[in-house]
């Protein structure tokens, strides 16, 4: 199959053509670091890592950049004399980057700061005024919206239709004529000003990300990704400006829904969102990586109590397989395995269709769990292998090392070790035929929440309802 892809501007389906299938090019929107992340940020960096896992797995090479927009009228307005604005950005840089790796969002191939691009920033203002798409006003410069017969086709708007920009100095021509420069102000910062042929000031927002993903990527790259909510103003002055200057800019545009809370939009500006440390305490990682998953990219996602619980009994169902089909089967090296499942793949070409794959992976684990109780070793090699592809595909396999924490190795190393001693204590008590003590062993075993299972090769451990956490061997 054909990987396809919602395009957000032709508001339909559309088959993924790379301009260079050797190195597929993607842009998405970062963070606007003027306060920590919360779990929405989280769903949204998400959404777009499964999506360049699948592309790379497709295509073999993926760029993949994500930009961090560290000036900003909120970024300046956070800051305190304490710690100004270059230091409160710095600090929740970092903070986004942890979040980010804790549910093991990949690097991007570069993270540029729009502080860096500036020079470049300002030569795409300079080629816009030449070509009669901006015009400078009072040390300002904005974009002319009726220059550009094409102004409003991501969102198919009339520019009359639209909602005034929020940059309201005077001398704008027209309402939604929105900041390309902004003049200097005398209560802000001397550190947030940079020197420009219209006077010292800084960048407005939009022009940010089309000078960064230009530097990066080229005058034309294949997907412009973000959340749902920068359709509109923030894509949308995007390719006006890019493409009245004359780039062809991004052939895709593709947006990952929002969560929500009850039948809100999660958002700081709303102050019902869940910060994402806060989250990560109070689940593992990997849980809240599924959880956020699950949905499919471009719906709603609504988080309630139950969200993470599922997702847990999910997660603890494949890794109990995987874990079964290793102690039986081991590393099934006489078997050779090609591809993935073919459902699989198609649900993921099919505008990365990740519930419906997820649909898949289960029932893979269900059919390996009935070939291991039918003693099918090769069906059972079959389904482990697939689903340590899929789930690997997916940044959901709970046996990559990434999930593991020192801590954690430690607490199970110590658990084993006791749980061991009274495997043994059992052993003897039933060698003795003293039937009474091996019960009791038993039972307090049980009364732990751990339950045993007797097996050829040895007994085996695990945590009732959930993980398997170890073996025992031979005993």
């Amino acid at each position: 199959m054909t990987l396809r892809l919602h395009d957000t501007k032709a508001q339909a389906l559309r088959d993924f053509v790379p301009i260079d299938p050797r190195n597929v090019t993607i842009y998405v929107c970062g963070p606007t670091v003027q306060s920590g992340p919360h779990i929405g940020h989280l769903r949204g960096a998400l959404s777009f890592d499964i999506l360049r896992r699948w592309v790379q797995d497709r295509f073999g090479r993926v760029t993949f950049v994500r930009n961090v927009t560290d000036i900003d009228d909120k970024v300046l307005a956070n800051a305190t004399e304490s710690e100004p604005w270059w230091a409160l950005a710095y600090r929740m840089e970092l903070a986004f980057t942890r979040a980010y790796a804790a549910i093991g969002i990949l690097p991007p191939t570069y993270e540029p700061r729009a502080t860096a691009s500036i020079p470049q920033m300002l030569e795409l203002i300079e080629r816009l005024i030449a070509d009669g798409h901006a015009y400078a006003v009072q040390g300002s410069v904005y974009f002319d919206v009726r220059s550009w017969p094409a102004y409003g086709e991501l969102t198919n708007q009339r520019p009359d239709a639209m909602e005034s920009s929020p940059d309201t100095d005077a001398g704008k021509r027209a309402p939604q004529d929105f900041a390309l420069w902004k003049a200097a102000k005398p209560d802000e910062p001397a550190s947030a000003t940079w020197e420009s042929p219209w006077g010292p000031g800084r960048p407005g927002w939009h022009i940010e990300c089309s000078a960064m993903s230009r530097r990066y990527l080229g005058p034309e790259f294949d997907i412009h990704g973000g959340g749902l909510d920068l359709r509109f103003p923030h894509h949308e002055n995007e390719l006006a400006q890019s493409t009245a200057a004359g780039d062809a800019f991004a052939r895709y545009w593709v947006h990952n829904g929002l969560v929500t809370v009850g039948d809100q939009k999660m958002s700081k500006s709303l102050g019902n969102f869940l910060l994402a440390d806060d989250v990560l305490r109070a689940h593992d990682p990997l849980v809240v990586r599924y959880a956020l998953a699950a949905a499919h990219y471009r719906s709603s996602l609504s988080i309630s109590p139950s969200t993470f619980d599922e997702a847990e009994a999910a997660l603890d169902r494949i890794r109990t397989f995987m874990e079964r089909a290793g102690r039986v089967l081991g590393a099934a090296s006489w078997l050779t395995v090609e591809g993935l499942p073919e459902a699989f793949a198609a649900a993921m070409d099919d505008d990365l269709g990740v519930p419906q794959a997820l649909a898949v992976v289960h029932e893979t684990v269900r059919a390996g769990n009935a070939a291991l109780d039918a003693g099918d070793r090769e069906a059972a090699a079959r389904a482990s292998i697939a689903v340590g592809r899929m789930v690997g595909i997916l940044g959901l396999n709970p046996q990559d090392p990434q999930w593991r924490t020192t801590d954690a190795s430690a607490e199970a190393s110590a658990l084993d070790a006791l749980i061991a001693t009274m495997i043994d204590q059992r052993a003897e008590a039933r060698q003795a035929k003293d039937w009474a003590a091996a019960d009791r062993v038993r039972d307090a075993i049980a009364a732990a929440g751990i339950t045993l299972e007797d097996t050829p090769d040895g007994t085996h451990w695990s945590l009732a309802g959930q993980t398997t956490k170890g073996s025992i061997d031979g005993r």
